[in-house]
Formats: C-alpha cells, sequence, structure tokens
C-alpha cells in the first residue's frame, strides 16, 4: 500500500504541502530582514539585489525559514504534478513513440510510409482531419450496432475509437505553433489599425482647428497675441472678446468630440 504522501500526491485535489504553515507573516518579515542585511555594502548600507534560490540557501537560516526559499527551476528532465510525471520538452512525442497507431502521413514525409494517393497534398491536416471525423461517426454507427446484437464484442470497436480520437486530437495539437503565430499576426494587424485610426482622427482634428484659427484671422483676431483696443472704444473691443470667445468654444468643442 502506498504512504499517506503518495496517496496525497495522486489524489485530484490534493491539500497543500505542510510547508505552508511556515509562510507566516513574522517568517516573511524575518527573511527579508536577513537578506537585507546580508547585501549591505562596505559602506553599510543596503543595497538592492535580487536574490537567486541558489544564494538564499547559502545564507545561514533557521530550520523554520528554509522552507520559503525556492528551489531551482528544473531546466531539463521531468517534474512530478499531483504523482504524474511532466516533460519539460516543449516538442510533441509522436504517435509511434507512445505506442499508437497513427492513421495520417507524418508531418516530416518519412519515405517507409506509405502515401496515400487521393489528397493533392498528403501533408493537408484539414482534409486528415475531416476523414478522420468522418471515421468517428461511422465507428460510432458501428459500435451502436454492435451494442444492440452483440454487447460483448465492444472493446475491439471501442479501442478503434479510441484510436481515432487520440489521431484527432494529436493532429490538432499540431496546429498550435501555426495557431500562435496567426493569433500573433491578427493581434498586430489589430493593433496597427487602431494605431492608423487614432493617426486619421488626429489629422481630422487637426484639420478642423487649422479652420477655426484660419476663421479667427479672418475676423480680424491675432490669435498669436492678446487683444488691444485703443482707449475709448471698449463697444469695439467686446465685440472682438465675443468673437474671440466664440471662436475658442469651437476649438474646445471640437477638442471634446474627439476625445
Amino acid at each position: 500500500m502506498a504512504d499517506a504522501g503518495q496517496q496525497r500526491a495522486l489524489t485530484a485535489f490534493a491539500p497543500p504541502p505542510p510547508l505552508w504553515k511556515h509562510f507566516t507573516p513574522d517568517n516573511l518579515k524575518k527573511i527579508e530582514r536577513i537578506k537585507k542585511d546580508a547585501s549591505k555594502g562596505e559602506d553599510g548600507k543596503p543595497r538592492k539585489k535580487k536574490w537567486t534560490p541558489a544564494e538564499l540557501q547559502s545564507l545561514d537560516l533557521p530550520p523554520e525559514l528554509r522552507f520559503l526559499v525556492p528551489p531551482e527551476i528544473p531546466k531539463t528532465g521531468h517534474y512530478s504534478v499531483f504523482g504524474e510525471q511532466q516533460s519539460l520538452s516543449t516538442a510533441l512525442p509522436s504517435l509511434k513513440d507512445q505506442g499508437i497507431t497513427q492513421l495520417y502521413p507524418s508531418p516530416t514525409g518519412d519515405a517507409d510510409q506509405e502515401q496515400p494517393s487521393e489528397p493533392s497534398q498528403p501533408l493537408n491536416h484539414a482534409y486528415y482531419l475531416l476523414k478522420i471525423s468522418k471515421s468517428l461517426l461511422l465507428n460510432f454507427l458501428e459500435f451502436v450496432g454492435i451494442l444492440s446484437v452483440s454487447p460483448e464484442q465492444f472493446e475491439s470497436k471501442v479501442e478503434d475509437l479510441r484510436n481515432l480520437f487520440i489521431n484527432a486530437h494529436h493532429l490538432l495539437n499540431l496546429y498550435r505553433p501555426h495557431q500562435a503565430r496567426e493569433s500573433l499576426i491578427l493581434m498586430m494587424e489589430e493593433q496597427l489599425s487602431r494605431t492608423r485610426e487614432e493617426i486619421q482622427q488626429m489629422d481630422k482634428l487637426k484639420e478642423e482647428i487649422t479652420e477655426a484659427l484660419e476663421q479667427l484671422k479672418k475676423d480680424g483676431i491675432d490669435v498669436g497675441s492678446s487683444i488691444k483696443s485703443p482707449e475709448g472704444d471698449t463697444k469695439k473691443s467686446s465685440l472682438s472678446d465675443e468673437k474671440a470667445t466664440q471662436h475658442a468654444q469651437t476649438v474646445w468643442e471640437l477638442l471634446d468630440e474627439n476625445n
């Protein structure tokens, strides 16, 4: 019988490891104080430093603080998640390596693999994905027929369905790099479209403001300097101020509409 630790690791909703009890506010303050003291220079002033797990492990930490030091990030090999081994390699393993029959040509175009003559493009994954989908429907109908006539012979048909689903899933996974590339292209095109739209709005606003400033000049208002009126000509000055206020309000309305 497996021990309690292994049983916890294989549980679907495993509890947190016992070391979580050491992540208390007091312990976090202690380890920050130790890192601050260890990073002091010759002048006694603390220096900003990003500590690596190896450097933290080299410090003289109390036993209750050693659990707060994260382990080194693995670079090669495998790691365990809830008792299941996961590979660090991002390469998609082939169906042949997993002992599963591959129902479509290999993307690498192996010479010893029989190439069907039906499709015009032997490595057209969309064609084979559609073909596998149709085979799934046909095998499911055959599976229902077997259950109605000879239920004890269902195992072979279930294995065929399983093989078809695995091939379809593996074929879809081969599209992941293509999907990521196309998603990035679409995101960059949308960003470029928004930028062009903003530039067009700025150009339109510039034209409207330029027309408003030209109208001010036509009305005899110098927008580059303050309005100077001779003494006693209060009526003319008030009219000019009124026009300037109206045009200034027009400019602000244009700015508000484009914000």
